[in-house]
This record gives C-alpha cells, sequence and structure tokens, in this order.
C-alpha cells in the first residue's frame, strides 16, 4: 500500500510544464498590462529625447530594425521548441528591481535598461532557454536606442573635441593656413572657430556604429567581418569629423568666413556622414576582397 500512495503523489511527465502552460495565458494578460503601466512612463520620455536631442535621433530607427529582424525570422523563430522555465522569474523580478531603483534614484539609464532584461525574462518564462539563444541579437541591438548617461557622454566628447581640434591643427598647415590651437578652439587669420560639443562628432559615430550593426546583420553572413564592421565605425566616423574641420577651415580662409561657419554647423554634418557611409562601405568591399583572394588562394 505504501508503494501504491507513493506513486500515487508522483506527478505524471510532463505535469509541470503542462501547468505553467496553463497559467501562461492569464499571465501573459496580466504581464504585458503591468508592462503598460510601468513602461509608460519611462518610454514616452525616452521617445521624446529621440526627437529632441540629435544625438540619440537614431534611436528611432532601433525598434523598427528589431522588429524586422523578428518578423523576418519568423518561420525559423517558429520551429524553436518550447521550453518554459520559472528561471525566468528571477530575471523579471531583478528587472523590475532596477527599474524601482532607476525610478527612485532618478537614473534614467538603469530604468530604461531594466526593459531589456525584463523582456529577457519573460521569454525565458514563457518560451525557454532556446527562443533566447535564437532571439538573443536583436534583444541586444535594443542596448542601442537608450541614451548613454550625460556623465559617461561628457567623458567621451571631449577627447573627440580635443582630437578633432589637434587633427585640424596638423592638417590645415599642409594647405598653408596658419593655425594657433588654444584647446578646442582653432584660431585662423579670418576667424576662431570653436569645435563645440555639438561638433565632437558624437553624434554622427553613434547613428554610423547603429547602421554599421544593421548593415553588417543584412549583408553579411560571418559574424567576424560584422564585428570588425562595428568597430571600423568608431574610426571612420572620427576621421569623417576631423575631415569636416578641416574642410570648414579652408573654406574660412580662402572663402568667406560666415558663409563657412554656416555650413560648418548645417550643411556639412549631413554630407559627412554620407562621407561616413561611403567609407564604410569601402571597407566591407576591402574584407570581401581580401577574404575571396584568400579563399581563392587556398
Amino acid at each position: 500500500m505504501s508503494n501504491v500512495a507513493q506513486l500515487a503523489t508522483i506527478p505524471p511527465p510532463g505535469t509541470e510544464w503542462m501547468l505553467l502552460k496553463k497559467l501562461a495565458g492569464w499571465k501573459t494578460i496580466v504581464l504585458l498590462v503591468l508592462m503598460g503601466w510601468l513602461y509608460v512612463p519611462i518610454l514616452l520620455p525616452l521617445v521624446r529625447q529621440w526627437w529632441t536631442d540629435p544625438n540619440f535621433s537614431h534611436g528611432f530607427f532601433v525598434p523598427l530594425f528589431v522588429g524586422f529582424v523578428v518578423w523576418q525570422d519568423r518561420e525559423r523563430l517558429g520551429r524553436v521548441s518550447h521550453a518554459p522555465s520559472f528561471w525566468g522569474l528571477p530575471i523579471i523580478l531583478v528587472a523590475v528591481f532596477t527599474l524601482v531603483l532607476g525610478v527612485f534614484g532618478a537614473e534614467l539609464f538603469l530604468s530604461r535598461m531594466s526593459l531589456i532584461p525584463l523582456i529577457a525574462g519573460l521569454i525565458i518564462f514563457f518560451l525557454g532557454w532556446k527562443m533566447l539563444r535564437a532571439i538573443l541579437f536583436p534583444l541586444l541591438f535594443l542596448i542601442l536606442m537608450v541614451p548613454i548617461p550625460a556623465i559617461i557622454l561628457n567623458q567621451i566628447t571631449f577627447p573627440l573635441q580635443i582630437f578633432a581640434s589637434k587633427l585640424a591643427a596638423w592638417s590645415l598647415p599642409l594647405c598653408g593656413v596658419p593655425v594657433l590651437r588654444e584647446g578646442n578652439v582653432i584660431n585662423l587669420p579670418a576667424m576662431p572657430l570653436e569645435v563645440a560639443q555639438a561638433c565632437s562628432g558624437i553624434r554622427s559615430l553613434l547613428s554610423l556604429a547603429t547602421l554599421a550593426v544593421m548593415y553588417g546583420y543584412l549583408l553579411e553572413k560571418r559574424v567576424l567581418v560584422r564585428i570588425v564592421l562595428a568597430l571600423a565605425s568608431i574610426p571612420v566616423a572620427v576621421a569623417a569629423n576631423g575631415f569636416r574641420i578641416f574642410g570648414t577651415g579652408l573654406l574660412v580662409h580662402y572663402w568667406d568666413p560666415e558663409k563657412a561657419e554656416g555650413f560648418f554647423h548645417q550643411f556639412s554634418g549631413w554630407l559627412i556622414f554620407v562621407v561616413s557611409l561611403l567609407l564604410l562601405f569601402g571597407v566591407h568591399w576591402c574584407i570581401r576582397s581580401f577574404l575571396a583572394r584568400r579563399e581563392s588562394a587556398q
């Protein structure tokens, strides 16, 4: 009798998974409503910052690209076996704690970043670890939509300002333009040219890095080449911004200072971004040509 009673208390195989599947129906609705209630006050200011801050205007394209990637891979994702795991619950709790910590600590970066581990925890809880691995790239790509904290942004932009100033101060005398540099101010005979924070190149750097990841994912299958393209966007953006200041210095000295300054603050940014894209395409072409020659030599 004891053996029979003991067997009766053992749940049949798959009972835990079936129970979790039944609970997932109403839990999905509850959690989605809870997510909307928690994150609408977080996401609305985020979208507003994308709209008002040119440094992070690329944020609009990040969720759109993520949606495109998931839709494009819908057949592959549909073939991934579902194995819901209760391990997603601790990750969800950590994400909610991070959100609360960011809200009460007035730290926007923490509260915004908490959305990513929350989505990861929900995927694990309802669909399992295999689904998380299958959707890991678009999930991590969401990090690029979150603006960098101001304290870190300032630590990046100031060295970029100084580097761009030094590059212009080195290159302009090669074209017959006398230069006296004082920090981030380039003193020309016609007028001083200040490399301000907005002219540091951080805007094109962030946008080009995001675009490089998107470009590599869509047009390159090799993971190593994708990583190289993403890393190459950094020196490409910095060099392009240095060329922008160099060209502006030439226009100030040899043409019209007022028109050159207007060009520097308006049209030149778009022009240099296009040049950066062309340079990125050139880097990709060089890598593909090198790999093709290497494979043919073997």
